[in-house]
Parts: structure tokens; sequence; C-alpha cells
């Protein structure tokens, strides 16, 4: 018997103590979105005219357009550079990246006083504007992304087109219609592949950008002419270790084997690209003389302490060690603290080394706030379990027998 890796569907029961949990994480942001629409963003947070944004801004789009980096990262692995071995992480990098940039958009709009106007963009073009490159980036990308899943889609429905009661009418012409359309966009995916790196490369350091503008508002630790570079840089370093982590916790949530061959490998690939990361970071500290700020312990010397030590070289070390990468505890703990020195670094960027002038009092999220972003966080957790679950995302092994292989070969 031989075996070999194809994406199938996880049929597994989908209500389990955990996800009852999430379920009611989600339920419970969903409401305070609705109070969000109907009485405006005083009812619910902390914002004000010195504070324009919060964690809907520094976690739930900064944040999450970084963490969705695994999307471009892998597309530029195993598409644009061949390396077929890895296309058994593609789509659950791919899937990671549309729920996280179709959840960046909601938080876009949500954070917007007039969310019902998020389309203007489209229309009111404005070149001189760096959120104006981003917005555009971003809807682009999305549109990208709901593109390359499109293969997924066609392959779990085509043939199996199933409408019941009057819809069954339906069922030839939405059948013709994915026939159609697989056979379209597949002559092009290329295109559109290509596009999404370029795109999220774009993005993610006008990102930065925007930050660079907010000028004297930003401590000098953070503050830096290659800020865009330096976003670009942790958006690339962490998109590895977020398929990592997400190959992990499925394997482990639905009682699978993980591909530790795989894993492993990108592993290895991390410790360069954090070298990297760090080099300029440190090398840009130096060169402005910002490490003066360090000497002082407050909370804005101890957070940048703990982005760099926990978030990067600690997990830099871990990466080094040949012995660790080979293990699910030591590339999942890996991991865990570039997602983490990420995280932390786009909070820091965002909220905590912004000081508007003029500031009355401090910023601090309110309960609706943290509500809305870990509501989110459990809504993108319980689709990506729904979608494995319906969809061929998740690579099983397949077993088959030589004579099997061997007439099918023949064929």
């Amino acid at each position: 018997m031989e075996n070999f890796l194809k994406p199938t569907p996880l049929g597994r029961k989908f209500f389990t103590p955990t996800v009852i949990g999430l379920t009611i994480i989600a339920a419970i942001g969903l409401i305070v979105v609705f109070i969000r629409l109907i009485l405006g963003l005083g009812a619910v947070t902390n914002l004000s005219n010195q504070y324009p944004w919060g964690i809907w801004i520094g976690i739930d789009v900064a944040a999450g357009v970084a963490l969705a980096a695994g999307g471009f990262t892998t597309a530029a692995l195993g598409h644009i550079m061949h390396r077929e071995e890895y296309h058994v992480v593609v789509r659950p990098a791919l899937l990671t990246a549309m729920l996280g940039y179709t959840f960046v958009a909601l938080s876009v709009a949500l954070d917007l006083g007039r969310y019902y106007y998020i389309w203007h963009p489209l229309i009111m073009w404005n070149g001189n504007s760096v959120l104006f490159e981003v917005g555009m980036c971003v809807m682009i990308y999305l549109f990208v992304l709901y593109i390359e899943f499109h293969p997924i889609v066609t392959e779990r429905f085509i043939g199996r087109v199933n409408l019941p009661g009057f819809l069954s009418a339906l069922n030839k012409p939405l059948d013709k219609l994915l026939r159609l359309l697989d056979r379209t966009l597949n002559k092009v995916m290329f295109i559109f592949i290509i596009a999404g790196v370029v795109l999220s490369c774009l993005h993610q350091s006008s990102l930065g950008t925007l930050m660079v503008i907010a000028g004297p508002k930003m401590h000098p630790l953070w503050q830096t002419p290659i800020l865009p570079l330096l976003f670009l840089l942790s958006a690339i370093s962490v998109g590895f270790p977020m398929v990592i982590f997400e190959s992990l916790i499925t394997s482990k949530a639905f009682g699978l084997k993980p591909e530790m061959k795989i894993l492993s490998n990108l592993g290895s690939m991390i410790a360069p690209m954090l070298g990297i990361y760090l080099s300029f970071k440190i090398g840009d500290m130096v060169i402005r003389k910002t490490f003066v700020y360090l000497n002082e312990i407050n909370t804005v010397s101890v957070l940048f302490a703990i982005e760099v030590v926990i978030g990067i070289i600690v997990p830099l070390r871990i990466f080094l060690s040949p012995k660790l990468t080979k293990t699910p505890l030591g590339l999942f703990i890996g991991s865990l603290l570039v997602i983490f020195g990420v995280l932390l670094n786009r909070i820091n960027n965002f909220i905590v080394a912004y000081t508007p002038p003029y500031q009355f009092q401090s910023y601090f999220p309110s309960i609706g706030e943290i509500a809305v972003t870990l509501g989110f966080i459990a809504l993108e957790v319980l689709l990506f379990r729904a979608f494995v679950m319906i969809f061929p995302i998740v690579s099983t092994p397949q077993y088959v027998s030589p004579q099997t292989k061997f007439s099918v070969r023949g064929a």
C-alpha cells in the first residue's frame, strides 16, 4: 500500500465544547456590532478626536493584514517558485488569508463613522493619499483571493450540484456555469497569483507609510523613514509561522497527523527572514541612536524590548535549531512567538507609540471594542472550521494499492 496527500473535506462533528464557547464569543461580538451600527461609534467605543482609531484598526486591520500574509508567501513558494511539495499548505493558507482580509474589510467599515460610504474610494480617487493606496490594494487583493479560491469550489461541486425541490431546475445550469468558470479562470490563474503577491507587498508596506506621516505624534523607537520596509519584512517573516501554527492547530482539532517534514522545511526558512528583519530593526535604531530611549524603564521601552526579544530573538534562536524545528512543540512555540511579536509590533505602532498633541486623556479600549475584536477572531475560527469540513482544503493521506496505481498510470 502506498499513500499520497490529497485535499479532502473533513467529515467531522462541527460542534464541540470549544466550538460552542467560540460561538458564544462570536454572538456577543455581533450584538455589539449591531449596537454600533444603530447607535454609532460613541455608544460602544472609547474613541475621540484625539484618538480616532483604537484596537479595531491596530489589531483587526493592521495586525490582521500582517497575519494573513501566509496567503501570498505560500503562493509565491508553491506556484511562482514551483515548489510542488508545498502545495499541501497552500489551500489552508489561502483560506486563512481570504477570511482574514474579509474581516479586515469589515473592520475598516465598522471603524468608519459613516460605514455606508466605504465604497467611495472606488469612484473618488485621491492619488496623494496613503489610505487610498492601501484601500484599493486591499479591495483588489480580496477580490483576487476569492478568484484563487474558485478552483476549490468547482472541485467540490462540479458534478455534485443537487439542489432540492423546485430549485432542482437550477442544477444543470449551475453545473455548466461551474465548468465554464473552471475552464476559463484556470487558464489565467497565474495572472491572479502574481497580482496577489504584488498587491500584498504594496499594501503591507503602505501601512507602515501611514504611520510615517504621523511624524512627531509617534514615539521615536518606532517612528522611522524605513517603517514601510519594516512592515513588509515583518509580514513576510510571519507568513510561514502562521501557516505552521494553523496547520498544527488544525491537525490537533481534527485528529490528523501533522506533515512534519513539510512544516520542518518551512521552519528552516523562517530564521533567515527573521534575521533580516532583526538586522534592519536594530540597524535603524543604532543609526538614529534611538536606543537612548531604552535607558529609561517605562511602558514604551518595556513593550519595545518585549517585541524585539520575545517576538524576534527568542523564536530566531528556536528556528536556528535543527532539533527544535523537527518537533511539533518547537515549531508551535517558535511560530506562536513570531505571531505574538508581529501582533505586538502593530499594537505598538498604531496605539502605544501614537501620542496626539493636546491630548486630554489616554486611550484604553472599551468592553465593546474588545468584544468585537474577540468576536471577529472567534467567527474567523468558526468559518475556517466550516470551510475545511465542506471544501477540499486540508490534505489527508489517500491509500492506493500498487495494482491500482499501475492501472491508473497505464490508463
